[in-house]
């Protein structure tokens, strides 16, 4: 049973997504929040396994709460859910340690999917997002090229980190502050996933993640075999 904390300052909303989580046998829902302040209060007074932490609230907000989270070394897995238009406000979170963002119009099954992601140790970034960024990037090779590009070989948890980042648009000095890493380290970290992935710069590298399923499965999941 995955035990999941809902936070949300629309109490219909947050009864509802609880209401909802309710139905599956996977899923207990162990606390709710209106903010970030309760958040963190009954985090601690009751820990869950996946935190859903909406963005847009009064006083602690979400990536406030994320920070905050952070700060005190903890690595909750937290899934945020947010609306169409709130790109910046994800991109925000996935740097201050969200593991994944969902819409907030997503079916139970796909809320059901991304909690068990979370509790496995993975992150989810919804293509929709991811997507728009590359796009908005310019120059995307063809499809064509990526397809024909041999199987990758496995990544790093810390690799896979990275490149969850760089699907975020972040460059390596956002990123080494994001993890407090060292640029150089980084610099490293980006130079292995590249080669490992067979490709040359990080608008290939996110396209080709995207095609094997490396955003959305378990942290330390392998690709998928050639024609899978």
């Amino acid at each position: 049973m995955i035990r999941v904390c809902v936070v949300d300052d629309q109490t219909i909303v947050r009864h509802g997504i609880r209401g909802l989580l309710e139905l599956s046998p996977e899923v207990t829902v162990v606390g709710e929040a209106g903010d970030g302040d309760e958040a963190l209060a009954v985090i601690e007074q009751c820990p869950p396994d996946v935190l859903l932490l909406d963005l847009r609230m009064p006083g602690r907000d979400g990536i406030a709460t994320l920070r905050e989270l952070r700060a005190r070394g903890s690595s909750l897995p937290t899934l945020v859910l947010t609306t169409f238009d709130d790109d910046e406000l994800v991109l925000s979170a996935l740097r201050a340690g969200a593991h994944g963002y969902l819409l907030k119009d997503v079916t139970l099954d796909q809320l059901i999917g991304a909690i068990r992601v979370l509790a496995e140790g993975g992150t989810l970034v919804q293509p929709a997002l991811t997507d728009r960024l590359v796009r908005a990037a310019g120059d995307l090779p063809p499809q064509q090229e990526i397809d024909d590009l041999p199987p990758p070989q496995p990544l790093t948890t810390r690799e896979l980190e990275i490149l969850r980042l760089l699907a975020g648009g972040y460059a390596n000095r956002e990123i080494a502050a994001a993890l407090h890493l060292a640029e150089g380290t980084v610099k490293n970290h980006v130079s292995s996933l590249l080669m490992k992935l067979g490709v040359r710069d990080r608008t290939r590298a996110v396209l080709r993640a995207l095609q094997h399923g490396l955003l959305t499965g378990p942290g330390s999941a392998r690709p998928p075999a050639a024609g899978s």
